[in-house]
């Protein structure tokens, strides 16, 4: 059997830690945060709704890393929930939390408002219809507003 030296193939190592994948041709890794500088990673995890945001964050630590420690991209997400929400985020941010905590703290507020707003609950008929479903307590300014959505259908 003969080795043909043109074509290339995949020559496994394996280490300690883990094994790995080397090319002997020179193919870039498959993970862009190690190439790219940290900036332009910021950017392209800055294009990430929400839940993917939290999911990549769960890829590997480097992807951690860049995702928790960027004000950046928790602050566009953030400035999202303002939309909705926006009382409350503008609040936490003159008590001092950074972006992330203003998020994390918003983010399911920010939905069930929208939900209602959007009249979601327009027809529920009874507490039993919105049993076993999550909620979140909302001001009584936030009440007044969903009050005066569902004045206005």
């Amino acid at each position: 059997m003969q080795h043909d030296t043109a074509t290339t193939s995949p020559v496994f190592l394996c280490s300690k830690r883990r094994p790995s994948l080397i090319s002997t041709c020179n193919v870039p890794p498959e993970n862009f945060a190690e190439t790219l500088p940290t900036e332009m990673s910021v950017k392209i995890f800055g294009e990430l709704d929400t839940e993917s945001l939290c999911s990549a964050a769960l890829t590997c630590r480097l992807w951690r890393d860049i995702i928790e420690e960027s004000e950046q991209v928790w602050r566009r997400q953030c400035l999202l929930v303002r939309a909705v929400c926006q009382r409350e985020v503008d609040s936490d941010r003159r008590d001092g939390l950074s972006w992330k905590v203003t998020l994390v703290k918003n983010y399911n507020r920010s939905c069930y408002k929208r939900d209602w707003l959007r009249g979601r609950y327009s027809h529920v008929r009874s507490a039993e219809e919105l049993r076993g479903r999550k909620m979140t307590p909302l001001d009584a300014e936030t009440w007044g507003e969903i009050l005066q959505a569902e004045l206005d259908r």
